[in-house]
């Protein structure tokens, strides 16, 4: 094996990275970006204060380590909607939906978030671990096609502000009217002196907010962040890692690929065919999905909360009543806001209605766990009738 062959990737970082350890966050390694999973307690974080605060005020994540793919030209939607799953036809400019990319078999490449920005000018946020594979797809999926593709994940530095008082804090730093702004739409605005900056009322929390996309150069990023974070402190705002964001998304049921979807499990079987939309023209894994609609699925993604002491960790087993083995664990920790230990596993749909209670092995022992309705945590009514990062669109 040569030198090249043996040196491992470099660990990437965002604008915001030298931030993060001045705050003192843990850092870790996630899909190849050196990435903060939570700050310290002396500041008032930790995954569980941090995961609170959300829940309750406002928290504010680096979420630089998304991707972003453009598609612009004359037959951009055509190019959209041949590789998606969901129909963009039905967006107005600066409107967004939940989407996916799929393999001709109907399993998944990723999942995507879809804005329209303009008339024939779309933006698909994409996984931070899956940036090249997404890249690749929709570049070699859309040569027919009268529209450009570019590679715009390195352009933003992305920040998300989350939480119910998330929108009186962002209005603080911008001209723009985010009243007017509903759930899974888009504005631009002058923010923190920045002019035309994309605001999307979006997130991966199941909670109301905003991401927002500024220049990558590591002293805007600074100082936007700071002043963030300034602007924030009537709200109790404090920085969140990627724990936080992990059982803030568990809490709601928002899928992670790698976990809950991958390019083994087709739509049927994750319980994402609401963002399907088989009417629509012909689409990337359409006909695979129409035969594996007729023959069924053999696993179905639940909810689980656990009975007796003890967390479901992700890939743990679940066993029926008499310990056999039939499924697994996808994701699974405690629930701050909820206080019940919950999480996401497959099993076959024998198992899969609600009530159902099966067993986790946890250490070699069945711990006992009943099938529960999904999302675990739903924002209240008053906020917003979308409530999660996986809104109807």
């Amino acid at each position: 094996m040569s030198v090249l062959e043996a040196t491992p990737p470099a660990v990437r970082k965002t604008a915001l990275n030298a931030v993060h350890r001045q705050m003192g966050a843990k850092m870790v390694e996630f899909n190849g970006w050196d990435m903060p999973v939570e700050y310290p307690a002396a500041i008032g974080c930790g995954i569980i204060n941090e995961h609170l605060a959300v829940r309750n005020g406002v928290g504010i994540f680096d979420v630089s380590h998304m991707g972003d793919i453009r598609l612009a030209g004359r037959e951009a939607l055509a190019a959209v909607q041949h590789i998606s799953m969901n129909d963009a036809s039905r967006l107005a400019i600066g409107q967004a939906q939940y989407s996916a990319l799929l393999y001709p078999q109907g399993t998944f490449v990723d999942d995507v978030i879809v804005h329209r920005l303009a008339e024939d000018d779309y933006l698909l946020v994409i996984n931070a671990g899956t940036r090249e594979k997404d890249f690749n797809c929709v570049r070699d999926n859309t040569r027919q096609f009268d529209c450009r593709v570019d590679h715009l994940s390195d352009d933003f530095t992305q920040i998300a502000i989350q939480g119910p008082r998330g929108v009186d804090l962002l209005q603080k730093l911008t001209d723009a009217d985010l009243k007017l702004v509903k759930f899974y739409w888009v504005t631009h605005g002058t923010l923190c002196g920045l002019k035309n900056i994309l605001m999307g009322r979006t997130g991966y929390t199941a909670e109301d907010g905003f991401e927002i996309y500024i220049p990558s150069d590591e002293a805007t990023s600074a100082r936007v962040w700071y002043a963030i974070l300034d602007a924030g402190r009537e709200f109790g705002a404090i920085p969140c890692g990627l724990g936080a964001r992990n059982t803030l998304r568990l809490e709601g049921a928002l899928s992670l690929y790698g976990h809950e979807i991958s390019d083994t499990i087709d739509v049927w079987e994750a319980g994402l065919d609401r963002f399907c939309k088989m009417e629509k023209p012909d689409f990337i894994g359409r006909d695979a999905l129409e035969k594996a609609k007729v023959e069924g699925v053999e696993m179905k993604l639940v909810g689980l909360e656990m009975l007796d002491r003890g967390i479901a960790r992700d890939g743990y087993k679940v066993l029926d009543r008499s310990g056999s083995e039939i499924g697994y664990v996808t994701s699974g920790s405690p629930a701050p806001f909820l206080k019940k230990n919950i999480a996401l596993a497959y099993v076959p749909p024998a198992h899969a209605a609600v009530g159902t209670t099966v067993n986790v092995e946890i250490r070699g022992q069945g711990v006992s766990a009943r099938v529960v309705p999904t999302p675990f945590y739903k924002r209240p009514k008053k906020a917003a009738k979308s409530e999660s990062r996986q809104a109807s669109t």
